[in-house]
């Protein structure tokens, strides 16, 4: 709908929808607002949804950076002061979780109430792993292979099986838009880098802790960890979906997100 410019001259795309408190939904590592669209109509008649492609990623810039996460939350408060948001409810999935983790430690009066969806709060061994597969996958393969698999990481091999000509539309909606691969490889270099668990102590905002029980990205055990670590965190653990649940289990993800959201405080 709209793009503002950052404070160093690039551009961030962005749409807002509805009218009500202020929600800004965060995308994952893919960084691209379309992620929400199962649930934008539906949110926007309770809340402002705010959404945008990250730098890097769709219409925004795709800055030749060294990305980190710190960056993305900033570029996330300067489209909030573009927008005149003083303060607002988060939902953030994967990438977007780690975005809000630092929202809420470096920026805690502009946030309200958080969503931290299929997250984590450090790379171990395994995440190490995973990424590393996926960068070489991308360094060797190129994008259609890097795009082609992602599926197989993120939705359950059964609805997979069902759902295989959204799955090829969507790749086609990616690859169309597919960053210079060394942005998506800092992208990845930037999760490898996140690291903010001994602080998690001091986050003061509600959280809700959102998962899939069969997500293969990021595991169950991580957002146990961040229940564990995050004061009062409530924990809501679906037992299919993969790491895409928001979308194969839409209806469930946005009703259990928007009871927390509109919860009196």
């Amino acid at each position: 709908m709209a793009k503002v410019k950052l404070s160093d001259d690039e551009s961030l795309y962005y749409e807002v929808h509805g009218k009500g408190p202020h929600l800004m939904l965060v995308s994952g590592l893919g960084g691209m607002a379309s992620f929400w669209a199962p649930h934008v109509q539906a949110l926007a008649k309770r809340f402002t949804v705010v959404l945008h492609d990250h730098r890097g990623t769709g219409q925004s810039s795709h800055s030749l950076i060294r990305y980190s996460v710190e960056q993305m939350a900033d570029d996330v408060i300067q489209l909030m002061d573009r927008l005149d948001i003083a303060r607002a409810h988060f939902i953030g999935h994967s990438t977007g979780g780690a975005i809000g983790q630092t929202l809420a430690l470096d920026h805690p009066a502009r946030m309200d109430r958080m969503v931290l969806s299929a997250t984590w709060t450090v790379a171990d061994a395994y995440f190490r792993r995973l990424f590393e597969v996926r960068s070489a996958n991308l360094r060797t393969g190129g994008p259609e292979a890097y795009v082609r698999t992602n599926s197989l990481y993120m939705c359950p091999p059964i609805w997979i099986r069902d759902n295989m000509d959204a799955i090829e539309t969507n790749e086609a909606k990616m690859l169309a838009a597919f960053p210079p691969p060394e942005v998506v490889l800092s992208r990845i270099e930037a999760l490898m880098r996140f690291d903010r668990k001994a602080e998690l102590g001091k986050v003061k905002s509600p959280v809700l802790i959102s998962a899939a029980r069969d997500d293969i990205v990021t595991p169950a055990y991580y957002s146990e960890e961040l229940a564990k670590l995050i004061p009062g965190a409530e924990l809501s653990m679906l037992p299919f979906g993969g790491h895409f649940y928001p979308i194969v289990m839409a209806e469930a993800f946005r009703q259990s997100a928007v009871e927390f959201l509109t919860r009196a405080s």
